[in-house]
């Protein structure tokens, strides 16, 4: 089967790192810029037959440039870049814009009415790191789980959370929302996103003779090597078109992240896992293909990778795990087990909404310990739904997020 039909990959987000200064004059030629370099590099992909679905421009933390000494003054700030971004937005592609990490209970706070306001112009993280004895910032997590509470209470649905996360053991320069922040140090970094799903099914399928024929190690190995091959085929084309930009000067192409990023518009993972011989998502049998995954995103050798660069289980941005949600397939468990040998964490997870602060916290605290003591990268973006419970279905009505159960927090 020929599988080189370039839809069957698309380019997710090329991501622009800026740094913004507390001077407000400057903010229209920083992201104006960035917006170009974006363009630039994404007609180049398109134009090589890849899509490019939308394009994403990351701050440096919001309280280095945003009056944020109360909400007034930062709503008023995130206002004018608001403003800017509709201005300077003259194409076709969705423009994404996040606001950086949140660095102290103060910044957390302002967090809710930001992201009511402002939406998808205000993606935001919080990063939980170890204190001096090994353990995870209880204060900051505490913060961060209020900030999820009022998220919840305040946007419609809860559909709010969409657009915050924490993050445990991330580092800077990750494309996808609301995970990306830099410290300054990206400044005129551009990073590529791939959504590579319906790749790799047209792959699989093509290969179920032979799952019938070989044995269980031969098939893993086989389809190891086919994927492997054709993701790193594809990856690096569309690297290959970005490093063919001339870009301005002080913007250089970092890298790409790996991880295949499923969404609504494309074949769900749990697809990828029943053509590897999964009879179904949460069976016997998911640990080890969520390790088989992971390896083939990490063995993309024909770029610089960097970000998650893994398996990623989005659980409300992915038809199939939506309905094995509803269908009672796997639990919060389950999904903390499969990040241990792959994943970004609990990515997108409804939960009761009365589920209480210290619930929450216990579920960041697993996540984030595991995070840091198998040294990866994990986050945790629940969305309590308020008025529902475990078991219930959601009734999202954001075009990002598909209707799934409501998982229960142990």
């Amino acid at each position: 089967m020929n599988i080189s039909f370039n839809p069957l990959v698309r380019v997710r987000t090329v991501t622009a790192f800026v740094n913004l200064s507390a001077d407000k004059a400057q903010w229209q030629a920083g992201l104006t810029q960035a917006k170009q370099q974006c363009d630039a590099v994404a007609d180049a992909i398109e134009a090589r037959g890849y899509p490019v679905q939308s394009i994403r421009i990351v701050s440096n933390p919001f309280g280095e440039y945003l009056d944020v000494r109360g909400i007034d003054s930062a709503l008023a700030g995130l206002q004018h870049i608001a403003e800017t971004l509709q201005t300077i937005n003259t194409g076709k592609r969705r423009i994404r814009f996040a606001v950086g990490e949140a660095r102290n209970a103060q910044e957390v706070a302002l967090l809710p009415q930001l992201i009511a306001a402002y939406g998808d112009l205000c993606n935001a993280c919080v990063n939980i790191d170890l204190d001096e004895h090994g353990f995870l910032q209880t204060g900051l997590l505490a913060h961060s789980v209020q900030a999820i509470q009022q998220i919840a209470r305040t946007t419609p649905r809860g559909e709010g959370n969409f657009n915050f996360t924490v993050n445990f053991n991330c580092a800077p320069g990750i494309p996808y929302f609301p995970a990306s922040y830099h410290r300054g140090q990206h400044h005129g970094a551009l990073v590529l996103g791939l959504e590579t799903p319906d790749l790799m099914v047209a792959e699989l399928k093509a290969l179920q003779q032979q799952r019938l024929q070989l044995d269980h190690a031969a098939w893993f190995k086989l389809a190891f090597e086919r994927l492997s091959q054709t993701l790193n085929e594809h990856a690096t084309a569309i690297q290959r078109c970005a490093d063919s930009v001339t870009l301005a000067d002080g913007w250089h192409i970092a890298g790409m992240d790996t991880s295949a990023a499923p969404s609504k518009s494309c074949a769900s993972m749990v697809e990828i896992y029943r053509l590897l011989g999964v009879p179904c998502f949460g069976a016997s049998g998911t640990v080890e293909a969520s390790a088989l995954l992971t390896r083939v995103f990490k063995s993309v050798s024909g770029v610089t990778q960097i970000g998650f660069s893994g398996l990623m289980l989005a659980v409300t941005e992915d038809q199939g795990l939506a309905q094995a949600s509803i269908d009672g397939e796997f639990d919060i468990r389950a999904l903390l087990t499969y990040s241990s040998v792959c994943g970004i964490g609990l990515d997108t997870v409804p939960v009761p909404g009365d589920s209480s602060a210290e619930q929450i916290a216990a579920v960041m605290r697993d996540t984030g310990t595991m995070a840091f003591r198998l040294n990866k990268p994990l986050t945790v973006r629940l969305f309590p739904v308020p008025g529902l419970k475990a078991g219930d279905t959601t009734a999202f009505e954001s075009a990002d997020l598909c209707n799934c159960a409501v998982l229960a927090l142990p």
